[in-house]
């Protein structure tokens, strides 16, 4: 295959010649060989499958959609690579290059094909060639020496310390040269132990050429740590590519691509729906920014908290959390750098409390709540407990929405079995299809009443806060009928009657959960929302 066509999909299992006259090194060297691999087209909506474009200008996407026309694909690794492949081929109808070699360029960019074009181009290539730590193409075919040793010869391997004949050494092009054994050693080190892909560079001391993938593929001769080789040149494009996300759903293997890249939900093949942007559990009506500080609060704050404001207070001067150990109210702050005396009961400063607690006892005085010192660390102490308060209010319910989504998505076995028991009553496929409607309004309703708690934490009050607190209320309360509804035992006399019920409620539902989304949204665009900082 010419340098032009991309990579290699033939892999000969055969032993090779690796000496450095062999026909085969030479014949390879125009072509990238990352193992056997089947490829399939991608099925796209409305048009053909388009190149590796990193605008979004690229027609043929189409394969999933979300209420807003927002277009995507789903890819699987391997249509992945082909991606990769093209965007290969795109580069070197321009600069001509073996394509291991462009390949290596390209990752040094970030598959940045524009800002590769524009430095190849600026004059300066053997300075571009040193950056990607790979030999100049041109160069070396005019100063590849010509072999002086018989095959027969024995040479000195220099990382065994071992000598072969010449035939079974092999190196890169820097002219470093090792025996084959240590060289598939070498690699597989690298590629499994230490997850090296791009990046693995030619063993000899204080030598940074990279060793090109048909060298990889050549030299290794286990499937797994080709296969893992492959995973991580193919992990490394995807990350490096802005319209590009691996579906978050463990042991998938699907790639998202997009038109442009934005905060939007896309649904994997596997079911997964989360939002390209973040690559959480679509978040709608919260924004990324937010989520990830809530995420970060719920795991520095765990459910100890509300042990700890129970039991505990904060040093007034430092006000780092103290347990009280004993009886005695006299409290001196461990901390090295306060190690301040004070009143557990009021939390003033010990001294005009007297000496309940010394040697030489004097009275013990502790009424004076008016003071300025005691007031201020009690009015301190209040303002964080009422903000740990705030935060459980909020947690509570994001959580208690979150254990209700989980038993709902358990609702489907059980309507399934319901929807089989109607048809044998003689009611039809088509007609018994509101209960699965409902259940899919129903999960649709928990998921965002989970996030508008988020959301609803940072929001400051102000007159759409107010608003949107009674949006909330009204959904909320119209989902809790909704579940009532279909948690209830379905018989046949009631089944007409529940089935209007159902239908008006999640339709209700529907239309709340939308009039709460747009008002949102309305918010986001005319800038009306405050915020709080944490």
């Amino acid at each position: 295959m010419d340098s032009d066509e991309g990579y290699n999909y033939e892999f000969d299992d055969e032993e090779e010649e690796c000496s450095e006259d062999s026909a085969e090194e030479e014949a390879d060297d125009d072509a990238l060989d990352l193992g056997e691999v089947e490829l399939v087209e991608p099925v796209v909506a409305g048009g053909e499958r388009d190149g590796c474009e990193e605008t979004g200008s690229g027609g043929g996407l189409g394969a999933g959609r979300d209420e807003e026309d927002y277009r995507y694909e789903v890819l699987t690794a391997e249509q992945i690579l082909q991606h990769m492949v093209e965007c290969i081929r795109e580069v070197n109808e321009v600069i001509q290059n073996p394509a291991t070699i462009t390949r290596i360029m390209l990752s040094h960019f970030n598959w940045d094909k524009e800002k590769l074009m524009e430095r190849y181009f600026d004059g300066n290539l053997d300075k571009l060639f040193s950056e990607c730590h790979v030999i100049n193409p041109s160069k070396k075919a005019r100063t590849r020496p010509m072999s002086t040793r018989s095959s027969n010869q024995d040479m000195h391997c220099q990382i065994c310390y071992l000598n072969y004949p010449t035939s079974y050494f092999t190196g890169l092009e820097c002219g470093h040269k090792f025996c084959m054994q240590c060289w598939g050693d070498y690699l597989t080190t690298k590629i499994i132990e230490e997850g090296m892909g791009q990046t693995i560079s030619c063993p000899a001391h204080n030598c940074d050429i990279l060793v090109d993938d048909n060298t990889v593929m050549r030299l290794i001769t286990d499937s797994k740590v080709k296969l893992k080789y492959q995973h991580l040149i193919t992990n490394s494009f995807v990350e490096c590519n802005r319209l590009l996300k691996w579906c978050p759903a463990p042991d998938c293997h699907h790639v998202v691509k997009v038109q442009y890249p934005d905060a939007k939900p896309v649904r994997c093949n596997c079911g997964r729906q989360f939002c390209f942007n973040c690559g959480e559990n679509w978040h709608d009506p919260v924004k990324c920014k937010w989520l990830r500080k809530w995420i970060k609060k719920c795991d520095d704050d765990s459910e100890t908290s509300n042990w700890i404001a129970a039991n505990t207070k904060e040093c007034p001067k430092c006000h780092v959390t103290i347990e009280k150990d004993g009886g005695c109210n006299h409290m001196v702050c461990r901390n090295q750098n306060c190690k301040a005396e004070f009143c557990w009961v009021c939390l003033g400063p010990w001294e005009p409390h007297g000496s309940a607690c010394s040697l030489v006892f004097s009275r013990y005085n502790c009424n004076r709540y008016n003071e300025d010192d005691a007031k201020a660390a009690r009015d301190a102490q209040e303002r964080s407990r009422a903000a740990l308060q705030r935060y459980l209010f909020y947690c509570n319910r994001y959580m208690n929405h979150m254990q209700s989504l989980r038993f709902e998505h358990k609702l489907y076995a059980q309507v399934k079995q319901k929807m089989e028991e109607m048809q044998q009553h003689n009611m039809s496929w088509i007609e018994v299809q509101f209960l699965k409607k409902a259940v899919d309004v129903l999960c649709q309703c928990r998921s965002t009443l989970m996030f508008t708690y988020v959301f609803a934490f940072y929001l400051k009050k102000n007159n759409q806060s107010i608003i949107f607190e009674n949006n909330q209320a009204d959904l909320e309360n119209a989902t809790e009928v909704l579940s009532g509804y279909l948690e209830r035992d379905i018989s046949q006399d009631s089944l007409q009657d529940i089935k209007q019920k159902v239908q008006d409620k999640y339709r209700y539902c529907e239309s709340r959960r939308r009039v709460l989304l747009q008002h949102v949204h309305e918010g986001y665009d005319k800038d009306l929302w405050e915020y709080l900082e944490d």
